[in-house]
């Protein structure tokens, strides 16, 4: 496959800074990948396991000649990286990231960069898993995976383009929607989903663990997930988080009210309903 850019820079080298790198090389999308991390010893690990060329010191240093910057920090961290990258980026750069909130971080790197030549597209690829860090990188991790771009009146058309083939061509699926949309569509099928995981195990008995079934298991993998990464972005997205739990609960109190008096028929359907839109999902 052809390079999209010469120069690529990923910022941030833990399970998807490192599988972009990997992606991109595997795939020869760029002619250079230079990764940064503010702890050395992983850029280091990131060049032995193949997912960078080479390790810069410095944020200056990584950015100087990058045609495209992806920004594969925590959310938290994405902003404050974003301005000192694009302060030191060539005139006609792109900024993306891959942040799982974006509403908040669109709207402020869109107002640091309002004076700049360098153009930002958020971006949020829908893959990953509850580990973290270099060594769980792999190549093949967007493969059929959906990457969400936002696009405000102020994103660039030929930024968007630039992004939107950059990860098309990591095997993503593309979908464009607005930042608060984002942020809705993920606090209920995300963000939400590890709270209801948390809480599920917090409410187990002790001896649990004594008659845990697959099933229990499958629904839970996802409260393994760091608490360090996930409080952010829970609090990060509150609004649209809180409005996506107000719902969720308004439906199980629906579900046990149907159990508490017993209605069996009505009790099948809710579920026929709820299955069906759980078929639904597979299907797009």
């Amino acid at each position: 496959m052809s390079a999209i850019v010469k120069h690529v820079t990923i910022v941030g080298l833990g399970l998807i800074g490192g599988s972009v790198g990997m992606a991109i090389r595997r795939r020869r999308l760029a002619g250079d990948v230079v990764g940064f991390s503010r702890n050395p010893a992983t850029a280091r690990r990131a060049k032995t396991l193949g997912a960078i060329d080479r390790g810069a010191a410095t944020i200056r240093e990584a950015v100087r000649e990058a045609e495209l910057v992806v920004l594969a920090a925590p959310a938290d961290c994405i902003v404050e990286l974003g301005r000192e990258a694009a302060s030191c980026m060539r005139p006609g750069g792109v900024l993306t990231d891959v942040g799982s909130t974006k509403a908040q971080i669109v709207r402020r790197l869109e107002a640091a960069l309002r004076a700049n030549t360098v153009s930002f597209v958020g971006g949020h690829p829908l893959a990953g898993s509850e580990q973290r860090g270099i060594d769980a990188a792999r190549a093949e991790l967007f493969d059929g995976s959906t990457c969400l771009l936002t696009k405000t009146a102020r994103t660039s058309a030929r930024a968007l383009a630039i992004v939107r083939r950059f990860w098309r061509s990591l095997g993503c699926r593309v979908v464009t929607m607005t930042p608060p949309r984002h942020d809705a569509l993920l606090a209920a099928t995300s963000h939400l989903p590890h709270l209801l995981a948390w809480s599920l195990v917090s409410s187990l008995p002790r001896d649990a663990h004594d008659a845990a079934p697959p099933s229990l298991l499958d629904m839970t993998r996802i409260a393994d997930s760091d608490p360090e990464l996930w409080d952010d972005i829970v609090l990060s997205n509150r609004r649209a988080l809180l409005a996506a739990v107000d719902r969720f609960e308004g439906e199980l109190r629906r579900l046990r009210s149907l159990i508490a008096r017993g209605r069996s028929a009505a009790l099948r359907r809710r579920l026929a309903i709820a299955r069906a839109r759980r078929h639904a999902l597979d299907t797009r």
